[in-house]
């Protein structure tokens, strides 16, 4: 008897393995969760950040709303985009600091985990501003779900970096169509032909995920989402703390720097002329300078830059 019943239970810790495996969730699902619970994440937030990770394309889409496949998808992600309608709120919960080339490659670059948390003085915002790293070298590269959202979008699509766990495995299993893994060199290779096309590097944190920096998005100013809220008052870039100084004796007032700064930033008279207030320090000019008479300064009306371990 005792030998039939110890049958029946193995046979059904099979059958429920077998289950649990093809119906529940997913092994970075119950990672994220975890890290989800260390940070002491109420389990209705955890909702948000399963929505977003799970479903960018939908998300991002219907907020962005020029497909109307995805404007359709907006009364199921309004009670996630609600706070959209509270600038500051939003901000808060959701932005990116512009990063020069260099540090966005210092980034990708960390071989040892970082736990810390970036200063006001550095990101500007009361909210998401934890850099924490764990498995720094687990990187993700994603079709990027701005881009995908446009009618025509800029290429190429596959330009999202998700760096560190637990996000870059979650968005691995579950967008295996959209996103894979790649090494540290190969993510520097991307901010290299991003940063020749003239796009900017930005590292983005989100209250939504786990309320830290989780990627860095390689943003054109015609398809971001976040570049468009920002230029439309949301404030949700932060400059990199660096504005573009031209050198006079070397300018050949081609007008190449005016032609692709992404924030309008520059104008040309005889001289380019360059806005301050309006410059982020992104240092796509210096990139398509032919003269190499732009570069970048530190400005001390502009926030910190953000320090990059190692």
């Amino acid at each position: 008897m005792r030998e039939w019943f110890s049958r029946g239970r193995a046979w059904w810790r099979t059958r429920l393995s077998r289950w649990w495996g093809r119906f529940g969730p997913k092994a970075s699902t119950r990672r994220l969760w975890r890290a989800a619970r260390e940070a002491r994440q109420p389990w209705w937030r955890f909702i948000h950040t399963y929505a977003y990770a799970r479903w960018p394309y939908g998300y991002i889409g219907s907020a962005i709303g020029e497909r109307w496949q995805r404007r359709l998808l907006l009364p199921f992600f309004a009670p996630f985009l609600v706070r959209a309608l509270f600038p500051q709120r939003w901000a808060d919960e959701y932005h990116g600091k512009v990063m020069p080339l260099e540090h966005a490659t210092r980034l990708v670059q960390i071989k040892e985990p970082v736990n810390t948390v970036v200063p006001e003085q550095v990101m500007t915002f009361e909210g998401a501003r934890d850099l924490i790293l764990s498995d720094p070298d687990h990187i993700t590269v994603l079709d990027c779900p701005c881009r995908v959202a446009r009618k025509n979008p800029c290429l190429p699509l596959d330009v999202c970096l998700i760096v560190g766990e637990p996000f870059a495995s979650f968005v691995l299993e579950h967008h295996p169509n959209k996103a894979r893994a790649i090494t540290s060199q190969e993510a520097v290779d991307i901010l290299a032909a991003e940063a020749a096309r003239g796009h900017v590097h930005h590292a983005f944190f989100k209250r939504a995920m786990l309320d830290r920096f989780y990627a860095i998005c390689n943003c054109c100013s015609c398809c971001c989402g976040a570049m468009s809220a920002h230029a439309h008052g949301t404030p949700m870039v932060v400059s990199s703390g660096y504005v573009t100084q031209i050198n006079a004796h070397a300018c050949r007032a081609c007008g190449a720097c005016a032609q692709v700064c992404p924030f309008g930033a520059i104008q040309m008279s005889s001289r380019p002329q360059i806005n301050i207030e309006a410059c982020m320090g992104c240092g796509v000019c210096t990139h398509a300078c032919p003269a190499g008479a732009c570069h970048l300064v530190r400005d001390e009306g502009k926030p910190l830059p953000l320090d990059i371990p190692g």
